[in-house]
């Protein structure tokens, strides 16, 4: 068996020489019609060697008519189709995206948009050079004013991030979604300068333990440390493990939410009227929790049920009040890996992002991949 390293230099080995690596992102479904635009489309097979047709104008309505594809009402073969703007089908390099952005329903891309068949509707994938990708997701994931040194820091986490999913997603349809779920990729609209100066300064870096690219998770505010990848989720990885982290000092790491008794009621699936903490982390966050009636539920769980954006993470303390719960927090997200408001922080205290990294991501080594 080949290990990870291995097969991502076999990945990456016939696409250096078209000096671009690619991603597949999927940017969500349609119920059976949607419309893509560009300048000067074409279309074709989604194949990295795909000869791609004109199609004489700049928009086209893709439908789904039973198991079949139809551009403008023709039928087309096969289960996929794959749309590129701004290049001239005669003198097409195979494989490289175009130089113009596609247009697939609302969202505006980089690279080729494929309309692929799926469940009762169609799916939209981007396959879109890595780099380009990469200045998308920073615009989304990042504020855009924080300090270079900490957009570099989280270039080379979400291309970390991003290589490992395509290793483990290898021969799908898509590595990865767009959403929170994987790392929020919001297309064309949300590059700026600052994120592609970011991606550029760190091209090709990746993060790898024992010379694999690894699972560089992050997160918006650990609340001043941390936590392990067993606690945040429920996998021992060695390179996440608890450290301090300058953010508790910062207001945007207090959070504080009321929940009422029929909130309560509803993530629990039962009244109760004593709910308290079972027991925590080694880093202070709920790990269970427990109610006067007998049930016990993970904190995960909890929060999920309850919502991410109103529990925004698992530190916190809980207290009764009239009709309600009121919660006092620390830290936004799972807390594993990455903390983008320490790098912040960090990075205004003169740190540079390979310090920045290797503090949150202990153990690990900065590799030049490509």
């Amino acid at each position: 068996m080949l290990r990870p390293v291995a097969l991502l230099l076999l990945l990456l080995a016939p696409l250096r020489a078209l000096a671009v690596e690619t991603m597949r992102i999927a940017m969500g479904d349609s119920q059976g019609e949607v419309r893509v635009s560009g300048k000067g489309l074409s279309f074709g097979s989604d194949t990295e060697d795909a000869r791609f047709s004109p199609l004489d104008q700049d928009s086209v309505t893709v439908r789904r008519k039973g198991s079949r594809l139809e551009l403008n009402g023709a039928p087309v073969l096969g289960n996929a189709v794959r749309f590129r703007a701004g290049v001239d089908s005669q003198d097409d390099d195979a494989g490289v995206p175009g130089s113009s952005p596609v247009r697939a329903g609302d969202t505006e891309v980089r690279g080729d948009v494929v309309v692929r068949l799926y469940k009762d509707g169609l799916q939209l994938i981007n396959v879109i050079p890595l780099e380009d990708y990469l200045a998308g997701v920073l615009g989304s994931e990042m504020p855009v004013s924080f300090p270079l040194e900490a957009l570099k820091a989280q270039a080379v986490a979400a291309r970390t991030y991003a290589l490992q999913k395509k290793l483990e997603t290898y021969g799908a349809p898509f590595h990865m979604g767009s959403s929170v779920l994987h790392q929020v990729y919001g297309g064309l609209e949300r590059e700026v300068e600052r994120t592609r100066a970011a991606v550029e300064a760190t091209r090709g870096e990746v993060l790898t333990y024992e010379l694999a690219p690894i699972e560089a998770y992050f997160h918006a505010s650990c609340g001043g440390r941390t936590e392990s990848g067993q606690d945040a989720l429920g996998r021992e990885l060695p390179y996440l493990r608890p450290v301090d982290c300058p953010c508790g000092r910062l207001p945007a790491s207090r959070w504080s939410a009321t929940v009422s008794d029929s909130e309560l009621h509803s993530a629990l699936g039962q009244s109760t009227e004593g709910f308290r903490v079972s027991s925590r982390t080694a880093t202070h966050r709920v790990n269970r929790v427990a109610t006067s009636n007998g049930l016990s539920l993970d904190g995960v769980s909890l929060r999920r049920k309850l919502g991410y954006t109103k529990i925004k993470s698992l530190e916190f303390d809980v207290e009764r009040t009239s009709g309600g719960w009121h919660f006092n927090g620390r830290g936004y997200g799972h807390g594993a890996g990455l903390c983008q408001w320490g790098a912040k922080a960090l990075a205004d205290e003169g740190l540079t992002y390979r310090d920045i990294l290797l503090h949150y991501y202990p153990g690990t080594e900065l590799q030049q991949l490509y």
